[in-house]
Order: structure tokens, then C-alpha cells, then sequence
């Protein structure tokens, strides 16, 4: 139904998310972060929002991508449903892929970042994503959406892609939340909304939020 990007960028710290679906509304409903403590991703058959929430509850209080993985999915009657994947602010990951979700499920991780989905064509959809991410010469929101575009090439969600997200949070700079809730080409504008986010008058204003190393600005 869903695959889904985490990833924290070692130049400078900032933690990214990255998913599409073939169902409405995957920012919504799948990604969940905070640039102090990390990242999640709920997705699966019967996707839970709370696991996401809860989740990031966790990694604030301490606990490990492992911990808080365990903490959330032990606990529910229905975790061989859905599927979780955790990125830490250490970089460390876990991931539930609920034996019950539909095939293709699965995940590759490595240290900063993995890569997870349900219902997809092939393993091919998870492998050309990460392959793609892992490419240097992109800027670390670029290499997300390529990332997305990779593995719709590869085959992406079995119903096709309708919906796609991107979030990119750091201590240094204001959310980046970018959603294309349902719309035939969803990489094509979440792409081109990325690009809306460079533009000149808009990058400078940007510049003059409030971040969390400088929460008070004038």
C-alpha cells in the first residue's frame, strides 16, 4: 500500500521523511517526526496513527529506535497488520513489518536511514529506492523524492501512486511539510512544490522564522 523513506543527514543533522501511497493523504496519516529526537513511519493494511505518535512519546523520553519499536507494536492485538519503521537521533533504526500486511513487505536499513513498504510490486520498489538515496551529488531533500521516484520506476504500490509526503525537520531551520494528497503524477508536485520552497522571495522569508537554536526572532 505504502513505502516509506527515514533518513538523517550527517553534514547537518537534519532528519527526513519521505512516502507515497496509493491511497489519499500518506503525510497525514504515516509520517511523524521532531528534529530533537527522530522519526517514524505507521503505514501497513490497517495503518495506525498512534503508533506514530507514540512512538516519537518514546524517543523523547530516551528510549532507542529498538525500545520505542517494541514499546508501541508489543502492546497491540493488532500489530501483524500493520508495519513500523523508526529512525533515532543517533541514527540507529528499527522496523515491525507485520506478517499478516500484504506482499511485497519488507525494509533495508543502514546506519542513518531505511527504507520500508507493504503491498508493493517486487522488493525492486524498496531496493531502487535506497539504492538512489544512498547516490551522493543531490542535495538531502532531492535525494528523498528521487528516492520516491526510484521505486515508482521499480513498480511502486500495487494500486498505483496517488498521494505522496515529504518532511524534513532540523534544529536550524523551520518544517519543511510538503503533502500532495491525491493527484495523478504526486512526485511531479511534490517535486515542484520543493522547488516553490527555493524560490528567492520565499527562502528569505523562511530565513526569518523561528527555529529551535533561535526560537525568538524580530
Amino acid at each position: 500500500m505504502t513505502f516509506s523513506l527515514l533518513a538523517r543527514d550527517p553534514e547537518t543533522g537534519a532528519f527526513g521523511g519521505a512516502a507515497v501511497t496509493g491511497n489519499l493523504c500518506v503525510g497525514a496519516w504515516v509520517l511523524r517526526g521532531d528534529a530533537r529526537f527522530g522519526l517514524s513511519a505507521s503505514q501497513g493494511h490497517t495503518p495506525s496513527t498512534l503508533w506514530g505518535e507514540d512512538t516519537l512519546a518514546h524517543l523523547a523520553g530516551g528510549a532507542s529506535a529498538g525500545e520505542a519499536l517494541s514499546a508501541v507494536v508489543g502492546t497491540d492485538p493488532g500489530r501483524e497488520t500493520r508495519q513500523l519503521a523508526v529512525l533515532d537521533r543517533h541514527g540507529a533504526t528499527a522496523v515491525h513489518d507485520g506478517a499478516d500486511n500484504l506482499p511485497f513487505t519488507g525494509h533495508l536499513a543502514a546506519p542513518g536511514w531505511v527504507v520500508a513498504g507493504n503491498w508493493l510490486a517486487s522488493s525492486a520498489v524498496i531496493e531502487r529506492a535506497a539504492e538512489t538515496f544512498a547516490a551522493p551529488g543531490r542535495p538531502f531533500a532531492d535525494r528523498l523524492v528521487a528516492a520516491l521516484r526510484a521505486g515508482m520506476a521499480a513498480g511502486s504500490d500495487r494500486r498505483g501512486t496517488f498521494s505522496a509526503a515529504l518532511l524534513v525537520l532540523a534544529e536550524d531551520a523551520p518544517p519543511l511539510d510538503l503533502r500532495v494528497d491525491f493527484d495523478a503524477a504526486p512526485v511531479d508536485r511534490l517535486a515542484d512544490l520543493l522547488d516553490r520552497t527555493r524560490a528567492t522571495g520565499y527562502a528569505a522569508w523562511l530565513d526569518t522564522l523561528p527555529t529551535r537554536r533561535k526560537p525568538f526572532t524580530t
